[in-house]
């Protein structure tokens, strides 16, 4: 196209658009940065599933301001907005936009994310932080919204069943902790299936 008057500014303008759009992408997703994107999608499935409180939305808000305080932001109008805001209704519609547009296709398979969920929940129920019957009302949900997968059924049936009878305690132990386990030490789905064994967790039930 020849250089005329109006297209020239238009041109650098789109180009200048895209360069910032791109040097945002470059900032958050880079090595150093990867990390703390981990931290607010994690945050972001407990949004998406309903595992809302008080403090996973101001765990969200935190982590905005800690990018800000890094100037790691780039002036990013949904991580500066991420920073003030209060609430669900709020703060979701941010993280939305934030992690779509910094992961896209790339973002945590939702059993990927519940399996490093589960991994979090044994470690507060080891420091007592929750218990047998706060982790079923998290459990029953999880399972229905994972669509019944095979390897949270019996880990979540044992909890159930650990909360009315205590002989199903020693068993919901022992599937937490294979469970929690296998999650912790996988970086995706596919490679947790292919050590989980259904046979060890059909073993944890009552003798």
């Amino acid at each position: 196209m020849p250089y005329t008057e109006s297209f020239w500014p238009s041109a650098i303008g789109q180009d200048s658009a895209k360069s910032s759009r791109f040097a945002r992408l470059k900032m958050l997703r880079s090595k150093g940065n990867m990390k703390s994107i981990a931290q607010l999608e994690t945050l972001y499935f407990k949004l998406r599933h309903g595992f809302v409180n008080g403090a996973v939305c101001a765990a969200c808000v935190d982590w905005a301001v800690e990018r800000l305080d890094l100037d790691e932001e780039d002036d990013d109008l949904e991580i500066i907005l991420l920073a003030s805001a209060r609430g669900l209704d709020e703060v979701l519609p941010l993280v939305e936009v934030i992690i779509e547009r910094y992961l896209g296709s790339e973002r945590l398979d939702d059993q990927l994310a519940a399996g490093k969920y589960i991994v979090e929940l044994r470690n507060a129920y080891l420091q007592g932080k929750e218990t047998i019957w706060t982790i079923d009302m998290k459990l029953t949900p999880l399972y229905s919204k994972l669509g019944y997968q095979n390897w949270l059924g019996m880990l979540s049936r044992n909890c159930e069943y650990a909360t009315d009878v205590s002989a199903f305690e020693e068993p919901f132990e022992l599937e937490f902790h294979y469970i929690s386990t296998l999650w912790g030490s996988v970086s995706s789905r596919a490679e947790f299936e292919q050590h989980y064994c259904a046979e060890i967790s059909q073993g944890h039930d009552v003798k």
